[in-house]
This record gives structure tokens, sequence and C-alpha cells, in this order.
């Protein structure tokens, strides 16, 4: 069930699921990443691990393993 940080865990919505699961949502990113969403164009910082656009609640995460690359951060859905 568990690759480490050798697997993928799937789209945004799945990696939210595993980051509120293991309790790492409100872990800090190692370096705060600014984002443009993909819904709304806003420009916002994402410093956890799961973060929401402030614009129209577009929630986004990325998983430890994973936080050193911001192309690794995948968009979950609005209000997920």
């Amino acid at each position: 069930m568990h690759d480490g940080c050798q697997g993928q865990v799937g789209d945004g919505a799945k990696v939210v699921d595993k980051l509120r699961m293991m309790g790492f949502s409100h872990y800090s990113m190692p370096e705060a990443v600014t984002l443009i969403c993909s819904s709304c164009d806003q420009t916002f910082t994402m410093a956890t691990l799961e973060s929401r656009c402030p614009g129209c609640g577009m929630v986004y995460g990325v998983t430890p393993c994973h936080a050193h690359d911001s192309k690794s951060i995948q968009a979950a859905g609005i209000d997920y």
C-alpha cells in the first residue's frame, strides 16, 4: 500500500486525501511556494502541504516526499 517516496499517490484529490489521512495537511512546506491558481489565476503563497486559494477556494496538495518540487503540487478541487 505504501511505496515510500518512490511511488506516486495519484491525482490531486488522492494527494489531499493521503495528507489528511496521515495528519500531514498542516505541515510546513520545506520552502513556501508562490502559486498561480489554476482556477482563478490569483497568485498566493503555499506555506503548508495542503493549501487553499484565497480567491476561489481551490485546494492544492503535495506529499512530504515531493514538497521540494513545485511541479508535484496538484489541485484537488474547489472547496475539496
